[in-house]
């Protein structure tokens, strides 16, 4: 009796469905054309074999969005499945580039209202863990450790060194820029800094083998300052001055996401993760020399060169392999996706503007995910509607472009199609009519910067060899 007992008690056990391990393996400032699985020109010396090796084994996302073009809120869209600009986080937090009728800096993070992935991942059973760029708050309130992280191993800030800061110079470097072992315990890496990430996240994976577990790898690479290791700017040959030290360190991203898959694999854990890896805004050209050919723009603009990131997920047991998916997503949808895979339920409560994209990527719906997104930073305005594209300037007049026969945006269609003008117009404004005043804002210096419209690095000028 006691034997069939245990048996009926064992089967139940294996039936149960097994929750996937999580992997975001998240780049910083790379360019969309950077690697070689996007199969762009102008990207010699840019040889990436493991996240290539990804891409043929997951979905390539060919129309991939972020929902802003710099690093924090990209990131607070990230983490919490909305529109960041709901909650007030419109502007990249960086100290001295603040408004003094903004916030103090200590106050600028993610409004502790919000529920991050990691809270929800947490709940449902998940060991959770990020390693690397924090960028959401410095203050001891936004800390990873109370958003839901149980282990963090990275800075509070947006960079930092790649290399250790010696005795002499660690006493002049911010707190916040320094390598944090959970809260207050900071200790320099002996390792690069991109190797040095893979290696702790290796560590996380190897302890929580037997139990589900969330890593947000948020690597720095390939954020400036162009910083390579010696033995990766040997191998590049043909480059020179910034072009040189991010194919470099683009090496050294590759080589750490290798580790990271090759660990899954040994562990026998390969099967049941899911694995994304995607970029957190577009490449910012004239800082780091990356390329988002052939799209226009850069990082700091709402061109497809500023919003559009390579994305790559991979599911062996519930994602078809090899393949590609076309139209528009968003990382709002990282959320949604991770949750439900994990069993968890998403409601309309939530308020979430990101969606689950597994029954789009099985067929289960002929629906397209997103048939409009919107982008915003203090005036200057986005949407896109279907395969129609507007731009809303402060200073000039709107632009309108039809993605789908012009992702280079080199044909501004808003002359003749005014009516189409006006019919987004209305949709930015009811959308905005939904989101909170910003939180803080950015001194206006520093915004006309970014309001730049980067021609420069319009397909037809690139000259990056």
């Amino acid at each position: 009796m006691l034997t069939a007992l245990l048996s009926i008690l064992s089967l139940s056990v294996r039936a149960e469905p097994q929750k996937p391990n999580i992997v975001l393996l998240f780049s910083d400032d790379a360019g969309y054309s950077d690697f070689s699985f996007q199969k762009a020109v102008n990207n010699n010396n840019f040889l990436t074999p493991n996240i290539d090796n990804l891409a043929s084994q997951g979905v390539r996302f060919s129309q991939a969005y972020v929902t802003a073009a710099v690093c924090g809120p990209s990131r607070a869209g990230l983490i919490t499945g909305k529109y960041q600009q709901k909650f007030g986080f419109e502007e990249n937090n960086v100290p001295g580039y603040m408004s003094k009728s903004g916030l103090d800096y200590d106050d600028m993070g993610l409004p502790l209202n919000q529920i991050t992935l990691a809270d929800r991942l947490k709940a449902l059973g998940y060991r959770t863990a990020i390693f690397g760029k924090w960028h959401l708050g410095d203050a001891e309130r936004y800390h990873p450790l109370k958003r839901g992280f149980d282990e963090f191993i990275g800075f509070r800030t947006g960079s930092r060194s790649y290399f250790e800061y010696d005795d002499k110079k660690l006493p002049q470097v911010p707190q916040n820029e320094k390598l944090e072992y959970g809260f207050g315990d900071y200790r320099e890496p002996k390792q690069y800094m991109t190797d040095f990430l893979a290696e702790e996240a290796n560590q996380f994976i190897e302890r929580n083998k037997d139990t589900p577990f969330f890593a947000f790898v948020s690597f720095n690479a390939v954020h400036t300052p162009m910083e390579a290791h010696p033995d990766d700017l040997a191998k590049i040959k043909g480059l020179s001055g910034k072009r040189k030290e991010l194919a470099a360190m683009t090496i050294a991203l590759d080589r750490a996401v290798g580790k990271i898959l090759k660990k899954l694999t040994q562990l026998g854990l390969d099967e049941n993760t899911i694995v994304v890896y995607t970029n957190d805004n577009g490449g910012p050209s004239d800082t780091n020399a990356s390329v988002n050919f052939p799209l226009s723009g850069t990082k700091a603009n709402h061109l497809e060169g500023g919003i559009r990131v390579p994305f790559i997920i991979r599911w062996p047991t519930k994602i078809k392999g090899d393949s590609s998916y076309s139209h528009p997503i968003s990382t709002l949808d990282l959320l949604p996706t991770f949750v439900t895979a994990a069993g968890g339920k998403i409601s309309t409560e939530d308020d979430l503007d990101g969606v689950n994209l597994l029954p789009y990527l099985n067929n289960q719906t002929t629906e397209v995910p997103h048939p409009t997104l919107f982008w915003k930073k203090e005036v200057r305005a986005a949407v896109r509607d279907g395969d129609w594209k507007l731009l809303r300037y402060p200073d000039r007049p709107a632009e309108l472009y039809n993605i789908k026969l012009d992702e280079s945006e080199l044909n501004n269609l808003a002359h003749k199609y005014p009516e189409k003008v006006r019919e987004l117009y209305k949709k930015i404004f009811e959308w905005e009519l939904t989101l909170e005043r910003p939180l803080w804002q950015l001194k206006r210096e520093y915004e006309g910067k970014a309001m730049e419209r980067m021609d420069a690095y319009r397909p037809a000028a690139i000259n990056v060899m």
